[in-house]
């Protein structure tokens, strides 16, 4: 694991490392969906179902904008 600080100087946004930034972008995308903006399931395999019928959704929805 790599702890990655921000540059006190810095202004505005900036990428602090290529992976974290797939990560939270990852959790952005997923964070749309208004049922998993909550942690309100009981099981964990319905949490885990819930997302990924959202990345499913995310993936056709840009496929169905390629085509």
């Amino acid at each position: 694991m790599e702890i990655v600080e921000r540059d006190r100087q810095a202004r505005g946004f900036e990428v602090l490392s290529k992976k974290r930034w797939i990560v939270e972008r990852t959790f952005s995308w997923l964070i749309r969906n208004r049922r998993l903006s909550k942690d309100y399931e009981r099981m964990v395999q319905s949490s885990e179902t819930f997302i990924k019928v959202a990345i499913i959704r995310l993936v056709l929805r840009r496929l169905a904008r390629a085509a």
